[in-house]
């Protein structure tokens, strides 16, 4: 395997080596937050969930965060495959220009432009995504407190000011400024232990899921708070990436129950870092016991740099491409394409899962 890394906790591990792994041994799949990062997993998305996971029968636990979420809402669309596929082509199309007399782009004029979107392409699907026999959705968002509360343009930026430098003292602390608002449809549990943070579950209906899954995807200072999501407490929210970028939660809590075994991670990176803020503090990126269940594909960060420009598509193309939409667009197009390899080899492990190719998490 040379495009693709398979990382595994110490339990999933002993899973591997005892059973292999089949899709009916999978009971969580998380989406994590990156933004255009996440372009690389649609040919992961597609195998599993338009092939794979078919061939069984259990239910499983979604939960994703901003583009995460917006993967996992279209996991539970009828014909998944050609849904991942219209999210990658809007995805890698988007495009935001000034409006006349300004010389950038709104956090109001892009939310505005999403909202849009999302309204394309889940408008007349909602019961279509909250209905689906065998995928319950959770969408993690980030709801301000105190000075966070609503969005203002002199106590936000403070807001997060301090929010940051007390994340910075303890992840415990942030929970003071923004609290973990997860809305799960179909009255599901959550499926992991939320003692780690400070944390609400909201029922997500046809009534919130527009406003909740913005919500998940509306990044501080680039988009707009969403405010007072019908059925939750009243408030800003913002993208759930703030509290949870990588969904570092405690899978392993007794709570998902025998029939949830294994957490299978389509990432792309091995790290899973706990909240946004956590970016610059390495220490917080290494492994924890919440991860032992878990299996994290990644792209083996060599095969990484053969990707257009080294790297990763991510947020600083925007501004690297600024109206060079041709450009972005090829760069963009031509990673998510090289990423059909993950989804290859991954295809081909499951014929013979060899633990040679597994590696700690």
């Amino acid at each position: 395997m040379q495009a693709l890394h398979i990382h595994a906790g110490p339990k999933a591990l002993a899973h591997i080596r005892e059973h292999g792994l089949r899709p009916e041994h999978i009971g969580v799949i998380p989406g994590a937050a990156g933004g255009p990062k996440g372009l690389i997993l649609g040919p992961l998305d597609r195998f599993i969930f338009g092939e794979w996971l078919a061939q069984s029968s259990q239910a499983v636990d979604l939960v994703g965060a901003s583009i995460g979420a917006w993967r996992m809402a279209t996991a539970c669309l009828n014909d998944s495959v050609s849904a991942f596929e219209r999210l990658e082509h809007d995805y890698i199309h988007q495009q935001y220009e000034p409006l006349p007399g300004q010389k950038r782009v709104s956090a109001r004029q892009v939310s505005e432009a999403f909202g849009h979107s999302l309204q394309a392409f889940y408008g007349g699907r909602i019961a279509e995504a909250l209905s689906h026999p065998r995928y319950k959705l959770h969408i993690v968002t980030s709801r301000g407190r105190h000075i966070l509360q609503r969005e203002h343009p002199l106590g936000t930026p403070l807001g997060y000011a301090g929010a940051f430098l007390s994340n910075a003292l303890s992840r415990r602390a942030l929970g003071g400024w923004l609290e973990r608002v997860v809305f799960s449809g179909q009255g599901a549990s959550l499926p992991f232990d939320a003692q780690d943070f400070r944390t609400r579950a909201v029922g997500l209906t046809e009534g919130n899921f527009m406003p909740a899954l913005q919500a998940s995807c509306s990044i501080p200072f680039a988009l707009k708070a969403v405010h007072d999501i019908p059925g939750a407490p009243d408030g800003a929210y913002w993208d759930g990436g703030i509290t949870d970028y990588h969904l570092h939660l405690n899978w392993t809590s007794p709570i998902k129950g025998p029939d949830r075994s294994i957490v299978l991670y389509p990432h792309f990176q091995q790290n899973v870092v706990p909240g946004w803020l956590d970016k610059a503090l390495k220490w917080r990126h290494g492994a924890t016991p919440f991860l032992d269940d878990t299996i994290v594909l990644a792209p083996n960060p060599e095969w990484v740099k053969t990707l257009p420009n080294g790297k990763l598509p991510d947020r600083k193309d925007f501004m690297t491409y600024d109206r060079d939409l041709a450009g972005r667009v090829k760069v963009w197009t031509a990673a998510a394409r090289a990423s059909q390899q993950l989804a290859d080899e991954f295809g081909a492990w499951l014929q013979t899962p060899r633990l040679l190719h597994v590696q700690p998490l």
